[in-house]
């Protein structure tokens, strides 16, 4: 919090503060982990501050604000910060703001002496790239396990997609945007008996099932989250030039209108942070601070896998210097395995109109340490906007006894900037034209494109090539028929001359026979005429 006290110091003297960051942190010693105030000052403590937190209460109860107040410590202190805006009020953190009456009355009941306003470095991120430099990951740095959880699976469907992860491995195929995965399920399906038999049964209901889910997925925008240049964590770990940490805030208006992507893409960078961050030990401030709005969608029908897996994050993250603040409006909506796990808490109010809200006040108020000074259930559902209950973690761990207080206004503006100063700020950010263009290379879309591709050609050439040899083969059958066509008319001209000669033979030997018989006929009966008339009329003539 923006305590500062500079009456008095001369214009060179505050330059030496500004370019001296020791000097700085000595002359505002404090300012930066002041938070609250009851009848005393309640600081959090910066060693202790990767001990996690809580920030619940009802809607229009301060919790924002809150967040802003911490962020802004954190930023102090030196110390990165990661947060969703997702009623686009956390933008105006990077300018210095106008104190309003509310302000100004917080200021004055408080004791505020030298309270002035200024505005913080800022990072500003978005996974439609609409309004921040684009955020994205790939498939397969997400991993099955969250890709289940974005595409609803059921078991069966999420060990077929555990399966298709391992083909891709194993076939060294990067699976980089929707694209790949999409292609490498049709690959896969297309090709399950011969995956069977060395991955196991792959049904083609299960693979249909994760193609309708990845079209929803994609119909709802994912396409903008998968993709490279994928983020770099280490582009979060930021400080400015006078030591300030970044205030690293991602757009989450519109990723809001899709709540698993959201919760996803959040717990996905959380593990991203685990996975890649060195371990620290215990440091004097942590590295980043991270804070989870919106908190119950984390866990909303969440499979006991994930839950644990999100277990172990929170638990183990604290070693890589890393604090999880969630922001939620009820702490019930936080698993007992991880609020137990949440040292440092701010408590607004909390409605007690219905049994699970009475049962929320209940929880609640057994969660802090016990004040005698403090009725921590009846407190909860009368404090106003911009008071809560403070409880956190001191020098050796020990959580503080829980305090009625109300939280410093914030030094930067309360609201949202105009989209022209957004567009300036993102235009001068050190990642600027890093992320903006978007690169694809060669992956699975293309190589199995490419296999499919030759294979179509292959089968193409061996189409080509069957189809020569059938027609070779009928050619071979009609030149064949021909010959035997040819042969048979051959013989039959052959036979025909042959039946012909003999007939004509024939008819020569019959007309011969009968000329001769006529001749024979013609003479005898000559001579039987002559013989007869000659005997009639009286011998024959002699010579």
């Amino acid at each position: 919090m923006c305590v500062f006290d500079l009456h008095g110091i001369k214009p060179t003297d505050l330059l030496n503060l500004l370019l001296t960051k020791t000097i700085f942190n000595m002359a505002y010693k404090g300012a930066e982990t002041y938070i609250a105030k009851s009848d005393r000052e309640l600081h959090i403590t910066p060693k202790m501050a990767n001990r996690h937190g809580l920030i619940a209460g009802a809607t229009g109860t301060g919790k924002t604000v809150t967040l802003q107040v911490l962020a802004e410590s954190f930023s102090l202190q030196g110390v990165p910060v990661f947060m969703t805006d997702i009623k686009g009020d956390l933008s105006g953190v990077s300018k210095s703001g106008i104190p309003g009456q509310r302000i100004l009355d917080r200021v004055n009941k408080l004791g505020l002496d030298g309270y002035a306003n200024r505005g913080f470095p800022v990072c500003f991120w978005d996974v439609f790239g609409e309004q921040g430099h684009p955020m994205r990951t790939t498939i397969s740095e997400m991993g099955p396990l969250l890709l289940s959880r974005l595409l609803n699976l059921n078991d069966t469907q999420e060990g077929v997609l555990n399966l298709v992860f391992k083909i891709a491995d194993d076939n060294d195929l990067l699976v980089l945007d929707l694209k790949d995965l999409t292609s490498l399920l049709e690959y896969v399906g297309n090709n399950r008996d011969q995956f069977t038999v060395s991955y196991g049964n792959i049904s083609a209901a299960s693979i249909g099932a994760i193609q309708r889910n990845l079209l929803v997925l994609e119909q709802q925008g994912a396409e903008h989250f998968f993709g490279e240049p994928a983020f770099d964590i280490n582009d979060m770990l930021q400080t400015d030039a006078e030591g300030k940490g970044v205030l690293n805030i991602l757009a989450a208006d519109k990723l809001m209108q899709s709540p698993r992507i959201y919760s996803t893409f959040l717990l996905w960078l959380l593990s991203e942070l685990f996975e890649e961050l060195p371990e620290a030990g215990d440091l004097e401030k942590p590295k980043l601070v991270f804070f989870f709005d919106e908190a119950h969608l984390l866990f909303n029908e969440a499979p006991k896998i994930l839950q644990d897996k999100i277990e172990q994050v929170v638990r183990l993250i604290r070693s890589k210097g890393v604090g999880v603040y969630f922001v939620s409006q009820n702490p019930l909506d936080i698993p007992d395995s991880v609020l137990g796990q949440l040292g440092n808490r701010v408590q607004h109010a909390l409605r007690a109109f219905t049994p699970r809200d009475q049962k929320a006040v209940k929880a609640a108020a057994t969660t802090f340490r016990v004040n005698p000074k403090v009725d921590v259930e009846a407190a909860i559902t009368e404090l106003g906007v911009g008071e809560a209950l403070v409880s956190f973690l001191d020098e050796k761990g020990i959580p503080m006894m829980v305090e009625r207080a109300l939280i410093l206004p914030p030094c930067a503006q309360i609201g949202p900037i105009t989209p022209e100063e957004r567009e300036q700020i993102i235009k001068k950010s050190d990642v600027y034209g890093v992320y903006e263009k978007v690169l694809d290379r060669e992956s699975a879309f293309e190589i199995l494109h490419q296999r499919v591709a030759e294979a179509n050609k292959l089968k193409q050439e061996e189409e080509a090539q069957a189809a020569a040899a059938k027609e070779k083969l009928r050619n071979a059958k009609e030149e064949a028929a021909l010959a035997r066509a040819e042969a048979a008319k051959e013989r039959a001209e052959r036979a025909a001359r042959r039946n012909s000669g003999g007939d004509l033979l024939s008819e020569l030997t019959k007309q011969a026979g009968r000329s001769v018989t006529r001749t024979m006929g013609s003479e005898i009966g000559r001579q039987l005429v002559r013989g007869i008339l000659g005997s009639i009329f009286g011998g024959s003539r002699r010579k």
